[in-house]
This record gives structure tokens, sequence and C-alpha cells, in this order.
């Protein structure tokens, strides 16, 4: 009897290692995306109800010789109809991204040179359960001359949580000239960190750079596929194809008016970071 049962319990081990082979072989076996011209975003299905409502901006020029340009941050916009009442309905604007990183940077146009900056400043607020708490508040360096600047969030910054919703700011004062007043031109959107699964993470430790750019925008994670390409950019400014895919990703989302902005390598943000609440982000 005892026999039987080490010879059932071997049985049982061995299936579960040939199990374990099995499955682990397909993962390795998973495709990896060849590196493809052009790359498509796949959008996941926003927030529901009037969660990640928020601002791109693209709007009127504010002036200031921005050639008719205005601050817009690099992420997907989802339009949506909201009901408000029984008759009633309202058009809302989404502006939300996913990402796996607990520290993920941003990426915003600028179209002001830096004679025309008075500050710009980076907000990260945590927004769980209607509650607002300001993680993260921030003075930026502005970029010498227009173009696309990246916004880091510092490891020293509480790391993003797997599910919560983050808002964001990001706001620049400009000052056109002596005689008159700084105005105000911002951006507002929302940041959620996910879980990726298990055989996207396989797919990722097998491919590429250019790969993984696909794959993020493939399964509709925004940020990290933005990101991944702009790395690549601002390592080989001058390659062609990278443009391309720069161009096709931006035009997936209808950013296609920027994807022939230079990428500015600058804005560190200031070396104290400040994480006080502030009750009014947008006042100037």
């Amino acid at each position: 009897m005892k026999k039987h049962r080490q010879k059932i319990h071997f049985i049982t081990a061995l299936g579960m290692i040939l199990i374990g082979n099995i499955y682990s072989m397909q993962l390795q076996a998973l495709p990896v995306p060849a590196h493809l011209a052009s790359i498509k975003f796949m959008p996941p299905p926003p927030p529901p109800d009037r969660g990640a409502t928020g601002s791109r901006g693209g709007a009127a020029s504010r002036g200031c010789n921005a050639n008719n340009q205005t601050v817009t941050a690099l992420v997907p916009i989802y339009e949506q109809t909201v009901s408000q009442g029984k008759q009633e309905s309202i058009s809302i604007t989404k502006v939300w991204g996913l990402t796996n990183l607990e520290h993920p940077y941003l990426l915003f146009f600028v179209p002001y040179k830096m004679s025309s900056i008075a500050n710009m400043e980076f907000v990260l607020k945590d927004e769980t359960n209607n509650k607002s708490q300001t993680l993260y508040r921030n003075f930026v360096t502005p970029p010498e001359s227009p173009g696309i600047v990246k916004v880091d969030l510092p490891a020293s910054v509480t790391p993003l949580q797997v599910g919560k919703m983050y808002r964001w700011f990001f706001k620049v004062k400009v000052k056109c000239n002596s005689q008159q007043p700084t105005t105000l031109d911002y951006v507002e959107g929302w940041v959620q960190r996910v879980n990726q699964d298990l055989a996207l993470t396989e797919q990722l430790k097998q491919a590429t750079p250019q790969q993984k750019v696909v794959l993020y925008a493939e399964n509709g994670i925004w940020y990290d596929a933005l990101m991944t390409l702009a790395e690549l950019r601002f390592a080989n400014p001058n390659d062609a194809t990278l443009l391309t895919k720069w161009t096709s990703l931006l035009n997936s989302v209808g950013l296609d008016e920027l994807a022939n902005q230079p990428l500015v390598n600058c804005c560190k943000p200031s070396k104290n970071h400040k994480e006080t609440p502030t009750n009014n982000i947008v006042s100037s």
C-alpha cells in the first residue's frame, strides 16, 4: 500500500511538472510583433460615467507668437455623451491612459519659447473615493524653444498603485510682454496603473524596444508605448523609421499635428518637490 501511494504521488508530481513545462513552452512560443512601419493604438474602454474628464489642449492660441497653438498633452481623448436627467444629456471629454509603471513620465507640447514663460508647474493628485490628496507638485524648467517636453515623476514620490486613478495638471504661465499680465495655459487628465497579464509579460521579455512599442500600443497601454518610443527618438533623433512610427502612433489618437514637433530633452523638476495640498490647481 505504501509503495502504491508513493507511485501515485510520483505520477502526480510528474504530471504537474509536464503541465508546467508545456505551459512555459506555450508562453515562450507567443508571437512577438515584427518591426512594423506603422503603429496603431488600440484604446481600452475608458472609466465609466464622468470619471477621467479633462482637457488635452490644442484649442485657440493664447498669443505670444505661439503660431496659433497651445499647450497640449500627448494623451488619448474619449468623447462621450452622458445622461444628466430623464431627457437631458451632456457631452464630456475624458483624457486618460494606462501605465504599468510606478513612476511614469508624461509628454507635453509647449508652443512657447523660454522668454515667454513665467513658470511651468506639474501636479499629481490621488482622487480615490472622491478624496483629493496632492502627491506631487513642482515647478519645471521651461524649454529654451518650443517643442515636446517630458515631465518625470521622481522616484521619491509615492509609487502609483495598481487600479488607482491619478489626476495630473500641467500648467504654463505665459508672459507676452511687460505691459500685460501673465495668462494661464493648462491641461489636465488622468493616469491609471494596471498589472500587465502574464502573456504580455513573456512577450515583452523577448521583444526589442521597437517591438515593445507595438505590444504596448496593441494592448492599450498608452503611456508606456509613448515613453518607449520617445526614448528611442531621444537617443536617435535623425532616425527616419522612428519618426514614421512616431507619426503613426500620434495619428492614431488624433495628434497628427504634433508629429513633426521636435522632442526637447529638458525640463527637470526643481530639487525640492512640494507635497502640500493645493485648493486651486489652475488659478493664476
